[in-house]
């Protein structure tokens, strides 16, 4: 009767211990998995950000260096300097306007009754005096 429950323990423990082999098997190749997994992300995503840079890159202007500074040797012969202008001609004074116009108009104004007799009088010595 030992015998049976030996052999049974036997089995049960080969039982016990094929499952458990098989599960960290299967254990161990999900690990590996889920690594080459995440390693692809890693890459994609490096390729992305890549990508990115590179448009960015694209789209910025790209502008030529600035010429090399250049300065000319000093000549040995100074061409002469060119002639000044003529000087502008002076500008007519404004023409004066007729007096006895303005005299006429003033009297026009007083006569109206918009200029009193001391307005009429200091208008009229401006316009003499002018």
């Amino acid at each position: 009767m030992m015998r049976r429950r030996m052999g049974r323990a036997l089995v049960a423990g080969a039982v016990v211990g094929g499952v458990a082999h098989h599960a960290g098997r299967v254990s161990a190749e999900n690990d590996a998995r889920e690594q080459q997994q995440s390693q692809q992300i890693a890459d994609l995503q490096a390729q992305q950000d890549q990508m990115t840079q590179q448009q960015v890159m694209a789209q910025q202007p790209q502008y030529a260096p600035p010429p090399p500074q250049y300065a000319p040797p000093p000549p040995q012969y100074a061409p002469p300097a060119p002639p000044a202008p003529p000087p502008a001609p002076m500008a007519a004074p404004p023409p004066q306007p007729d007096r006895i116009a303005q005299l006429k108009e003033l009297g026009e104004l007083k006569a109206a009754g918009v200029l009193t007799d001391e307005e009429f009088q200091a208008e009229k010595a401006k316009i003499l005096s002018s």
